[in-house]
């Protein structure tokens, strides 16, 4: 396991400019581990839409630019804490992650490839899928985690577009939409770093009996197991914790 020369592990978040959810999110979870810390960069997303400006927001140059930043860091993983590869196809995120580790030597992961290495691992392919997005978004996530032998047909989402409102939906809005999809998957997905799914995943869980994973939580876990970073501590979070 990488770490800098006081024992410190540096975990950088390549973050959403209007995204006010997930800064607070991994300093809650990563405060019961003092010799993690998270460090964050931004670049300008506003709007969550499959228009041509809307997708431009996430040109790997932005991203690449915000990466470099925290390679000044030196932070030892740095992650794409975002879900933009649902719609764009899960190779937009494979290709950043090896131009971010080309660019920094960090190591580098997203959201969306955490989560398909989270269900791979659990040997889970039905997944209740919760988001904010509006129907096309949301057709094109299920179609791309389809391809990837993941089935998020069970589905429910709030057809909202601008990204900052996705902070403003309350937890208990989020808690009825896992409940309703809870039936019929394997396990329910969070999917979008905007929304405080983590506040319910736990409670949630333990009252439907499978595993709630909330975005945010999914790319710090995967970020510090990437690292090698013992988790038993952040157990109280959810059960991808103790993964």
């Amino acid at each position: 396991m990488t770490t800098d020369k006081v024992g410190r592990r540096l975990v950088g978040m390549l973050t959403p400019s209007s995204n006010t959810t997930l800064e607070p999110v991994c300093a809650g979870i990563l405060a019961d581990l003092p010799d993690v810390s998270a460090h964050f960069s931004r670049f300008r997303v506003t709007r969550i839409a499959l228009a041509d400006d809307a997708l431009a927001q996430f040109d790997h140059s932005e991203l690449l630019r915000a990466a470099e930043l925290l390679g000044d860091a030196r932070c030892q993983v740095i992650a794409w804490n975002g879900t933009s590869a649902g719609w764009l196809g899960f190779e937009h995120d494979r290709d950043l992650c090896r131009r971010i580790e080309a660019a920094t030597g960090a190591l580098a992961t997203t959201t969306t490839l955490a989560s398909a290495e989270l269900f791979r691992r659990w040997g889970m392919s039905r997944i209740g899928l919760v988001t904010p997005y509006t129907d096309d978004v949301q057709a094109a996530i299920v179609g791309h985690y389809g391809e990837e032998g993941l089935d998020c047909r069970v589905e429910r989402h709030l057809g909202i577009s601008e990204n900052f409102a996705f902070s403003e939906v309350p937890p208990d809005r989020l808690a009825a939409m896992c409940r309703d999809v809870a039936p019929d998957v394997d396990a329910v997905m969070i999917y979008c770093t905007n929304l405080n799914g983590a506040a319910v995943a736990a409670e949630i869980e333990a009252e439907i009996g499978k595993p709630v994973v909330d975005s945010v939580a999914l790319t710090v876990w995967h970020s510090l197991d990437r690292l090698g970073v013992d988790m038993a501590r952040l157990r109280p979070w959810g059960r991808l914790f103790g993964s």
